[in-house]
């Protein structure tokens, strides 16, 4: 994973068939699959929390991304995932 910029509202919006955002997003999501493919969950967990850790004391990582990429994430997410999402996503936040 590289960083979570790729989340924000205008790259995961309604795009029509043709546009580059679109073309972007399912080729960032081709990588991120290929890259995290044969590793657990708690992997992937640890991984992505490092990348936003590393984001939010570089800068690059604001509060409004982290809810982006919560918004986008968490209708795909059962009960206790999205709860463990908020909590990590809450931890994130007073970094």
């Amino acid at each position: 994973m590289k960083d979570f910029k790729s989340y924000t509202e205008e790259s995961a919006g309604n795009a029509p068939a043709g546009d580059s955002r679109l073309n972007s997003t399912v080729e960032t999501a081709k990588l991120i699959t290929a890259a995290m493919s044969g590793k657990s969950a708690a992997q992937i967990m640890q991984t992505v929390v490092a990348e936003a850790e590393r984001g939010k004391r570089e800068g690059t990582l604001t509060n409004a991304d982290l809810d982006n990429f919560y918004n986008a994430l968490s209708p795909l997410l059962d009960g206790a995932k999205k709860r463990r999402l908020k909590e990590i996503i809450s931890r994130l936040k007073s970094i």
